[in-house]
């Protein structure tokens, strides 16, 4: 089976450790979220187009996040950047009896995530339309905020509405940027974890004003 050659590649190169994590990618099927044309390539890790201009995320850089941001089962979560909601549902596969929040600026891909989450019948997932560059500010604070797009530096929202021993993770840069953790305590902590490619965050603390 294809999902499982990637998953034992993505143990072996040292992605994946976490059983909670391994066993959500096992739980959610990458194809549903990616066009037919692209279904064949859907247990290759690589990013791929999902139209609008956006991609879903390679295997690989999910999997690097999920074990950096360390999700409990009631985590509540926000999530920048939907697309077909690949991300959100491992995070909600994950933070089980918890919630995750995520927000979407194109309608179209707002939409299919919301069908991709009925179809797998996940229902602690809230979907969003608007500036995520803003965050959600209504739900706050958040135990984990992630990004799925690239900022040229962290918006203070995301800053302002992360709780107290919460971690943020978000590229910061252009399209080549740095994937950066942030832990709020009573100092910041921040820490490199390392270079990544993302689409650009769109949005009054992204690339450009509405």
């Amino acid at each position: 089976m294809e999902k499982e050659k990637l998953i034992k590649k993505l143990i072996r190169h040292g992605y994946l450790k976490s059983k909670r994590i391994i066993e959500a990618m096992r739980e959610v099927p990458r194809e549903i979220f990616i066009p037919d044309r692209q279904r064949g390539y859907a247990y290759e890790d690589t990013p791929l187009e999902i139209g609008h201009g956006q991609t879903i995320s390679a295997p690989h850089m999910v999997a690097i996040m999920l074990e950096a941001l360390q999700l409990d089962e009631d985590s509540k979560i926000l999530e920048i950047g939907t697309g077909t909601g690949y991300h959100a549902s491992i995070a909600a596969k994950i933070a089980s009896r918890g919630m995750v929040y995520t927000i979407e600026r194109i309608k179209e891909l707002a939409d299919k995530a919301k069908e991709n989450f009925k179809k797998l019948g996940i229902k602690n997932v809230k979907v969003f339309i608007g500036d995520g560059s803003l965050g959600l500010p209504e739900f706050a604070p958040y135990t984990h905020i992630y990004a799925t797009c690239s900022a040229p530096s962290v918006p203070p929202a995301l800053i302002e509405q992360l709780g107290k021993g919460g971690k943020l993770l978000i590229p910061v840069g252009r399209v080549y940027c740095d994937l950066i953790l942030i832990e709020k305590n009573e100092k910041m902590k921040k820490k490199n974890l390392g270079g990544c490619a993302f689409v650009p965050m769109i949005g009054k603390e992204g690339y450009n004003d509405y």
